[in-house]
């Protein structure tokens, strides 16, 4: 079996890859070792961008509006509204779930596999026996092709950690709201008509209710019934080498990631899978290498700048 291109890893990073390599008529297959849709700790608010993106792709996941950001520290607070159309606050569960409903629909196939073994030669790459044009590793924050493929570099600076879990609460505010405190951030985004997700970013390595419990104001608005178990990611931030080996190309979290502060990984997944899907369409990966740094150019400054405002 032969493949224009093989996708490892079926999150919302490899599935957007897969629906935009099967409209530019690429033959793709994916393989993710678990089934179904997959909770993992995430802020779940999407921005205007990756809203408009997953509509061209035909991906329409329920949640709830989001007109903007609210910063509170104390008394003090700033809003930023969007202008344009809304973001969305979305269940992770969601997003994945539509995701694979419209990867099933393109017809591209979904294995239940892990990829393990990769050679490439100077007209392809064969994963684990099958043949493909091209590799997209898509698999995660700590991505394990990443390091085999000896792309991964030591990250610099503290390290930090994420946790979410949700509550039963109707949302006080159509806008995600971050809550600042020592060490921590708390980032509440409606996620539907009676409930929200509470994710906690921080340095410290306790356990949420001991985070939670350094936002005050916020716990006592989070009296209701919790719906989820705490969920955790971290360390955050990730560095690769370069996102292009060869016929590989690093695509979302596995080709670095700086921090979740400014909410916009899904954004960026989905404008990276657009490039890659580019790229190998043109048969020239390299160009993914120079797309990819202008798509997270904007990020990384941003990022870089709050955190060390932050520490």
């Amino acid at each position: 079996m032969t493949v224009d291109l093989l996708v490892a890893g079926g999150g919302p990073a490899g599935l957007a890859t897969a629906l935009y390599a099967a409209r530019a008529g690429l033959s793709v297959l994916v393989r993710e070792p678990r089934a179904g849709a997959i909770d993992k700790a995430c802020g779940e608010g999407l921005m205007p961008g990756a809203v408009a993106r997953l509509a061209a792709l035909g991906v329409d996941p329920p949640g709830a509006v989001l007109r903007g950001i609210r910063y509170e520290s104390g008394r003090r607070f700033a809003e930023a509204r969007f202008h344009g159309p809304p973001g969305r606050g979305v269940r992770r569960t969601a997003l994945h779930a539509a995701l694979l409903e419209a990867v099933a629909e393109a017809g591209v196939e979904v294995q239940a596999s892990r990829v393990v073994d990769v050679r490439q030669d100077e007209d392809g790459v064969r994963v684990d026996g099958t043949r493909a044009r091209y590799l997209v590793a898509a698999d995660g924050l700590h991505s394990p092709l990443r390091r085999r493929l000896g792309l991964d570099v030591p990250a610099r600076g503290p390290r930090r950690y994420g946790l979410r879990r949700h509550v039963a609460v109707a949302p006080w505010r159509d806008l995600v709201e971050v809550h600042w405190a020592d060490d921590a951030e708390a980032y509440v985004t409606p996620v539907g008509a009676a409930e929200v997700g509470v994710a906690i970013l921080t340095t410290r390595r306790r356990p949420y209710a001991e985070q939670l419990a350094a936002f005050p104001d916020l716990q006592e608005r989070l009296r209701g019934t919790v719906t989820t178990t705490v969920r955790g990611a971290g360390p955050l931030r990730q560095r690769a080498r370069h996102p292009v080996a060869g016929r590989v190309l690093l695509v979302g979290d596995a080709g670095g990631y700086v921090d979740a502060l400014t909410g916009e990984g899904i954004s960026l997944a989905l404008a990276q899978a657009d490039a890659a899907v580019q790229a190998v369409r043109a048969g020239r990966p390299e160009e993914y290498a120079t797309a990819r740094r202008s798509i997270v150019r904007r990020y990384r400054l941003l990022t870089e700048a709050l955190l060390t405002v932050s520490a």
